[in-house]
């Protein structure tokens, strides 16, 4: 029985433009207890398999993080499919803002530790006592309010491209360093201040809000959706939109446009530009923001030791990687040193503390 991927990236995408059909691209999450969540990951794979379903599905004891994509037409039953799973009926799907056929071109379903990595080893909160859900409306309320702190509870390089307006955003590599900061931040505003978290979809936001009521945190508030369901609420219902520029977002499309705003720029030359790219030079993999001119001068590449190790043969490439393992570069999503103008976003609190003053 096949429990793999069988087809390249490449292969996949040739069927995916022969078989002309519209793909929906969508995600969701559960935190829920799954028992054997080896058997229920196969279960998936086989089912998801025969509709046609790609994407990035990660499975663990306390529930399920799904970022996939399928052909519209079978979206009926794959619905149907998550409503016989007993945690999963009427479960929210955050159906993407901009659709891409190639957004994913593989299946992979893995049984992970933990759905998201959170780094954490206290086990004595409960995850299920999470902070109050609110929706776009109460959301923009919210932040309006000056006993409020709004905190962008997602990574340096997702919050740089696009953010909501006054977010307190941390120069974080991973969601787990960002969980001491602001506790050690907001460490004397426990129970005189609104905590007001969001992320791209809400799964880092939910275990934010309980951990930080674990921590004492009095009024802890999520987005509900995260900023995918806030922008389908802001268009679907008038509403006044507070973020500004691009959503990060897992997959090929890298990102969607919320707004018509700039906000970064180009790690290379400084020009306002937001759109991510990886280093061509495959033992480097830096993810970073290049602009066109740059990316045509650079050849695709982050520095000019990438550019000249890019120009060599494939073979030359091969033989000075070997035994080399990844550069520590793939991890920095954009800190090389060498890229003068990555935003430095220490400092993150002092705005508010300065407000509050």
């Amino acid at each position: 029985m096949q429990l793999y991927n069988t087809l390249s990236a490449k292969e996949r995408a040739v069927l995916i433009e022969k078989a002309g059909k519209d793909r929906l691209t969508l995600s969701f999450y559960q935190y829920a207890k799954i028992e054997n969540p080896q058997q229920f990951r196969d279960h998936l794979f086989i089912t998801w398999n025969s509709l046609d379903v790609l994407g990035r599905i990660y499975v663990a004891h306390e529930g399920i993080n799904a970022q996939l994509s399928l052909p519209a037409d079978h979206f009926e039953a794959f619905k149907i499919h998550l409503d016989s799973i007993e945690f999963l009926k009427s479960v929210r799907l955050n159906i993407a803002i901009e659709q891409d056929n190639l957004s994913f071109l593989k299946l992979k379903v893995k049984v992970r530790d933990k759905i998201v990595a959170d780094g954490l080893s206290d086990d004595s909160f409960d995850v299920t006592n999470k902070g109050i859900h609110v929706d776009a409306k109460k959301f923009n309320e919210l932040i309006e309010d000056k006993d409020t702190v709004l905190v962008d509870m997602r990574n340096h390089y997702e919050s740089e491209i696009g953010h909501f307006k006054n977010a307190v955003t941390p120069d974080v590599d991973t969601f787990r360093e960002s969980l001491d900061i602001i506790e050690d931040d907001l460490k004397e505003h426990k129970e005189d201040k609104k905590l007001v978290m969001y992320c791209t979809g809400g799964i880092r936001c939910e275990k934010a809000s309980a951990y930080f009521k674990h921590k004492g945190f009095k009024n802890v508030y999520q987005l509900e959706g995260g900023i995918i369901e806030y922008t389908r609420q802001v268009n679907e219902k008038g509403l006044d939109n507070k973020f500004i520029g691009k959503n990060f977002v897992f997959d090929d499309r890298r990102a969607e446009k919320i707004s018509d705003d700039i906000i970064a720029q180009c790690h290379q030359c400084g020009n306002p530009f937001d759109v991510h790219t990886n280093c061509a030079n495959d033992a480097c993999h830096l993810l970073f923001i290049q602009c066109d001119s740059c990316k045509e001068e650079m050849n695709n590449c982050c520095s000019t030791n990438c550019k000249d190790i890019h120009a060599l043969p494939f073979e030359e490439q091969k033989a000075l990687r070997k035994g080399q393992g990844n550069s520590n570069d793939i991890f920095k999503k954009g800190r090389a040193d060498y890229l003068p103008y990555k935003k430095d976003l220490r400092n993150i609190f002092e705005n508010f503390k300065q407000a509050d003053a």
